[in-house]
């Protein structure tokens, strides 16, 4: 039996995590200043990260998700724009068939589209960018790709339509390969609850893939605008048995998971000491690949962007950082006026600084 699934054992791993919590202070590591939305894979014993800077994509190697922020790091740059296409945003990095994919939004204001770039290895040569043909072709940005029980996906966060820009919401589409969207986009999840509601415009994004020891699909995001820290991680789990491309498959928590603002966190979840606003994450999974995230009971390293309580909260403070988190059994999420059954439980997540 695991150990998650005790609950004297559940309540004992909590408190050792809270008073570890308390007594060392802030155990996230400032991996880099002045940086934002992380993606990382781990291939062998190496951990890569792609970020976008000066008109280009960069890759970063390191033995360690700390190293990735060294003076000394390796960084190469693997794509630049020479189309000149506007502004790139949070490239996410997966592997297919032993190949390396790197999608990135770009664009100007409303013309933000999803693209991808490929290699055969995460510092290999990069192949041309392709532009994504997402259904309806309407904003996309944060898009990531990943495999779940056999069949591709395509998750990402955009606009009902062209005018709609009061509100990004989360979509997703099946995928033929990496690079060929195919069928319609589904919505999965839009900004609606109260702790999601803050200055317009209204937004989900920054969706990632992991699934939970029960095997079971989750997509944590980040809610409310990355310009406030208001920030914060939520979670969709897809029920058992569940179709990801259907709405009401998909359970949202009660709350943040990972936020500063107590108000606005899931009963029993408690808000950050140290950083503000954390979001936009990446769980480094193996390969990029979720059919091989991390089980088990001990903590498992994650990063994500945030600012350092004490500092303004601009774009230009935040910061990645390294912190851990744990899967949570037995956890119940709720919701009332829809189809399908009013709660699901499963696993959840616990994050620590």
């Amino acid at each position: 039996m695991l150990l998650a699934r005790q609950p004297a054992a559940r309540l004992l791993v909590h408190l050792t995590c809270i008073l570890l919590h308390l007594a060392h202070g802030a155990l996230a590591t400032k991996v880099r200043d002045k940086a934002a939305d992380p993606t990382v894979i781990r291939a062998g014993d190496t951990y890569y990260s792609a970020e976008s800077a000066g008109g280009g994509i960069y890759v970063r190697a390191a033995s360690s998700l700390e190293g990735l922020g060294a003076d000394d790091v390796r960084r190469e740059r693997v794509w630049s724009d020479d189309a000149a296409m506007g502004d790139v945003w949070a490239p996410d990095m997966s592997t297919d068939l032993g190949r390396t994919f790197i999608h990135f939004s770009a664009g100007r204001d409303a013309a933000h589209r999803m693209y991808v770039i490929s290699a055969g290895s995460p510092l290999g040569n990069y192949s041309t960018e392709t532009k994504l043909a997402l259904p309806d072709d309407h904003w996309a940005i944060d898009g990531t790709f990943f495999v779940f029980e056999g069949r591709g996906w395509f998750a990402w966060s955009g606009w009902e339509s062209e005018s709609r820009n009061t509100e990004q919401s989360l979509y997703i589409c099946r995928m033929d390969s990496p690079s060929k969207p195919i069928g319609q986009r589904y919505i999965i999840s839009q900004p609606r609850e109260p702790w999601e509601q803050g200055d317009s415009p209204l937004v989900n994004e920054g969706p990632q893939a992991i699934v939970d020891p029960d095997g079971q699909l989750h997509i944590v995001y980040s809610a409310n605008g990355s310009w406030g820290n208001k920030y914060c991680l939520a979670d969709l789990r897809l029920r058992q048995g569940g179709d990801p491309a259907n709405v009401w498959d998909w359970y949202k928590s009660n709350g943040c998971l990972f936020g500063s603002h107590q108000d606005r966190m899931m009963k029993g979840w408690d808000a950050t000491l140290h950083v503000d606003g954390p979001g936009h994450h990446t769980f480094a999974l193996a390969d990029g690949e979720v059919s091989k995230s991390p089980g088990g009971t001990s903590k498992i390293p994650f990063m994500f962007h945030g600012v350092e309580k004490g500092t303004p909260y601009r774009w230009e403070n935040r910061a990645w950082f390294t912190g851990s988190f744990v899967w949570w059994s037995k956890t119940t999420y709720s919701r009332q006026n829809v189809p399908g059954d009013s709660s699901n439980t499963g696993h959840s997540l616990k994050f620590f600084e």
